[in-house]
């Protein structure tokens, strides 16, 4: 089955698709035409619904959405739901991820958190994945996006930030990975379980 990712962002698009891929779902862009609400909502949840709510909507079909972010301890858990835009409204990932290593201790805690919202027609459910860590003394590697090469997670010992993990390595610790696979269980036994109601 084909799902919509509401999402302009296409390092998303590709992970997403990778993580859905074992599950026999594959996933398809958001047309231009469909206009995204701004993320301003106080929680993960709360931004990534409207845009799956919207997207479904404008389209009459299933649609996933999320939204993801990393907390610092240090910093008091921002910058949070505007890690997209720690350094400025049109920040780049390079500009946000120096923002954060100039502004915490390397070393300290860090949290990436990730909420995946599903909407079609009526139904609606989110999934919510994390992945905790520690903040680097500089980056390393060059996979992944955003914060990865300063996100040295907390379930490896070798000293690898994200983004010098594989794509397989680091889809099954990362944050996305939890939340992702968490809907994709529940999406495809429900259709399953449909499927078998309607053929009794």
């Amino acid at each position: 089955m084909e799902l919509i990712l509401a999402t302009r962002n296409a390092h998303k698009v590709l992970e997403v698709s990778r993580l859905l891929a074992p599950y026999g779902l594959t996933v398809a862009p958001l047309p231009q035409s469909v206009v995204l609400p701004p993320e301003d909502g106080d929680s993960y949840e709360a931004n990534a619904l409207p845009k799956a709510r919207a997207a479904a909507l404008a389209l009459g079909v299933a649609v996933i959405a999320d939204d993801s972010g990393i907390e610092s301890a240090a910093l008091g858990g921002r910058p949070g739901v505007r890690s997209a835009r720690f350094a400025g409204e049109q920040a780049s990932d390079a500009e946000n991820l120096a923002k954060l290593l100039a502004s915490a201790p390397a070393g300290s805690e860090l949290r990436y958190v990730c909420a995946v919202a599903f909407v079609e027609r009526d139904s609606e459910r989110v999934f919510v994945g994390d992945c905790r860590g520690r903040l680097a003394a500089a980056p390393a590697g060059s996979g992944g996006f955003g914060y990865d090469p300063a996100f040295l997670p907390a379930d490896r010992s070798d000293g690898l930030t994200m983004a010098q993990l594989s794509e397989v390595e680091k889809d099954a610790i990362s944050h996305r990975g939890q939340a992702v696979r968490a809907f994709a269980e529940w999406f495809t036994s429900e259709r399953s379980g449909g499927q078998r109601s309607k053929s009794a």
